[in-house]
């Protein structure tokens, strides 16, 4: 491969300085062969093919020549334009109807379905492409599969798009065709990539590098291929070994002009440079994914190069930024985008971005969705069809062997008497029947595994969170320590509280037994007894939590319990004052989806014309965070100081 590419670049630049000898001689009417097939009779022209072909398809003096020449248009055009390369297979297809001309309407249709796949519309391709298929010749079957294969690797299916992999290298086996298993080589390194199997994947991405290289064609596959090999590369971490293939891949791509395969090289050169800490190189090379993705109006590279610009992002630690443009990524996949591999991925990064960012909450929730696609994806089914590949090859041409055996095992089976039949089925039956129990306990062991491990992780968030802000807490505490001024050592308290306030709520989660809610009552008395130790009113001041255990989540307890705080310390501070005795009555019932809070005290209360103590701060958060609630407060201060407050049950913003 090396000693190729060694002798690519001086022809590359040899081919280049006579591209317009070599473009005239493309198509030529006069001679005996008019057209030279680009990429299977030649390769020798540079980007501005197509034009020829546009030109000479009009020109061209037989139906069959024609049809040639506008279906390599076609085709050729999906790797620049699709809207275009649709026009020009919908031109073919009306004029092989109109001459009744069914072979060359499979090929267009053939060609049809490669356009369609690339458009996300997978339907649509499987169904043209199985009509096709009674139309063209077994030569051109090992191409159909091939599309088909990609049809079924982007819904997912890899273990189905292996099984078309297969069946285009029997083809091209049976007739011959280096192209045909050379490409299914490349397809089976690019779904052993998708499975992790790196090591075979490159195997098999090497071996039809080799078949390409000795066709001595630089096309559209060979191209692919370099990126497929790159990819096994860059994911075995030789770095060095994917930049060289992905480079060829890039020079090959300008050279022609296929926008899809520079779009997907340069997403991938996006996470080779990312993983090497070339972060300026890699923000070019995402530059030019996205110049080619939109150049090519295919939602499945933009998709793919808005992911490797938020992995990026995420590596430099530029988390708002990545979950921008990962929700941009998720945004473009449509509910028809099909890949769930790479949808998998993006959630996996958004997950990672977010919890970057300190959102918790919804980290889980891209991880949970990158979950259950990774899921449909990665099936034991997959993995176990992809696991079989090599041996069947491997022993393809011991078929003859196999069979001649499999005959000798028939014929003594027809000397088994019937009730060895009869024990056989017996035996097979209870086999299955065993095995079905262990498929259903490992099922549900996966099951129980999984749940474990999502709630512990969600416990291991709450326990952070609440670490983090005891820390917070504590450094407050740390500042005050140093500060003279008493209202701005109050305010400090008064936040410490607050900090602490929140940190009891996530503590209470990740103890509890539900994760989702907070036993308001046991959270009150908690609260309540910090609030009282933290002023040292113990013995002065009793708090009675007059209620029944009620649970609320997480997004009503964290207000509710920072209402009560506010007014705890506000009684605390303003209703008892010379050491007085007194007692504060805590409340929180529900009744008709309305739950009313009353904090009630039996302090001085307020007297007529008295001014406000304090700065007043606590009382405005106490509003706020009623209007958040979206519930109405009376406050009563003549016989001490009575706040209710009502709001609908589940109405927090």
């Amino acid at each position: 491969m090396r000693n190729y590419f060694i002798k690519f670049v001086p022809i590359f630049a040899f081919s280049i300085l006579n591209w317009g000898q070599s473009f005239a001689q493309l198509i030529d009417f006069d001679s005996e062969n008019p057209y030279k097939k680009v990429f299977v009779a030649t390769d020798n022209f540079g980007a501005s093919y197509l034009q020829i072909l546009e030109e000479g398809y009009l020109k061209a003096k037989t139906d069959s020549l024609k049809f040639s020449i506008l279906n390599d248009l076609a085709y050729y055009w999906h790797t620049r334009n699709l809207v275009k390369a649709m026009k020009y297979t919908k031109k073919g297809l009306r004029m092989t109807a109109k001459n009744s001309n069914t072979l060359w309407e499979g090929r267009f249709q053939v060609t049809q379905g490669a356009i369609l796949l690339r458009m996300e519309k997978l339907d649509s391709a499987e169904a043209v492409l199985a009509a096709a298929k009674s139309k063209i010749r077994e030569s051109d079957l090992a191409f159909l599969n091939t599309q088909l294969g990609y049809v079924y690797e982007r819904r997912g299916r890899i273990d189905k798009a292996a099984d078309y992999a297969l069946e285009s290298l029997r083809l091209g086996t049976k007739l011959n065709d280096k192209k045909a298993i050379a490409l299914a080589y490349s397809d089976l390194s690019n779904l052993f990539w998708k499975q992790a199997k790196y090591e075979t994947g490159l195997e098999y991405g090497l071996k039809s590098l080799e078949i390409f290289e000795e066709r001595g064609i630089n096309d559209l596959d060979y191209g692919f291929t370099l990126y497929v090999v790159g990819n096994n590369y860059l994911a075995l971490k030789n770095y060095s070994e994917a930049l060289q293939y992905f480079e060829h891949a890039i020079v090959i791509g300008e050279r022609y002009g296929f926008y899809n395969n520079l779009s997907d090289t340069y997403i991938s050169v996006v996470d080779l440079y990312a993983y090497m800490g070339k972060f300026k190189k890699a923000e070019e090379a995402a530059t030019n994914a996205l110049k080619y993705a939109d150049s090519l109006t295919n939602k499945f590279m933009e998709m793919r190069a808005w992911l490797s610009i938020g992995k990026l992002q995420n590596l430099e630690g530029k988390y708002i930024a990545a979950i921008e443009s990962l929700t941009k990524c998720i945004t473009i996949a449509s509910d028809k985008f099909g890949d769930k591999f790479y949808l998998s991925q993006a959630y996996e990064t958004l997950g990672k971005a977010h919890a970057g960012n300190h959102e918790y909450r919804e980290a889980y929730q891209a991880f949970a969705e990158y979950d259950e696609l990774k899921s449909a994806v990665f099936t034991a089914e997959a993995d176990e069809r992809i696991s079989k590949l090599k041996t069947e090859f491997e022993v393809a041409d011991k078929e003859g062997t196999i069979l001649l055996q499999e005959t000798m095992i028939k014929r003594q089976r027809t000397n088994q008497t019937l009730i060895s039949i009869i024990t056989g089925l017996l035996l097979l039956l209870l086999i299955l029947f065993y095995k079905a129990i262990q498929i259903n306990r490992t099922k549900n062991r996966l099951l129980q595994k999984k749940n474990e491990e999502k709630e512990f992780l969600l416990k291991e968030i709450h326990h952070r969170v609440k670490n983090n802000l005891e820390m917070v807490s504590s450094l407050l505490a740390l500042q005050s320590a140093r500060i003279k001024d008493p209202n701005i050592l109050d305010a400090m308290y008064q936040s410490q509280h607050r900090v602490q306030c929140m940190s009891m709520i996530h503590q209470k989660l990740y103890l509890g037994k539900n994760l989702s809610v907070i036993e308001m009552k046991d959270y009150f008395k908690e609260l309540a007894d910090y609030v009282i130790h933290s002023f040292g009113a113990e013995r002065q001041v009793t708090v009675d939590i007059n209620m029944n255990p009620l649970e609320l989540d997480v997004d009503m307890a964290i207000p509710i319990g920072l209402i009560v705080n506010e007014l705890l310390t506000n009684s605390l501070k303003y209703a008892f004052p010379n050491q007085k005795p007194g007692k504060i009555q805590i409340s929180l019932k529900e009744t008709h989806r309305v739950l009313q809070l009353d904090v009630i005290d039996n302090g001085v209360g307020k007297l007529e014309g008295e001014h406000i103590k304090g700065t007043g701060f606590g009382s405005h958060l106490v509003d706020l965070l009623t209007q958040q609630l979206d519930g109405k407060m009376v406050l009563n201060t003549h016989k001490g100081r009575s706040v209710s407050i009502q709001f609908q049950l589940h109405k927090a913003a």
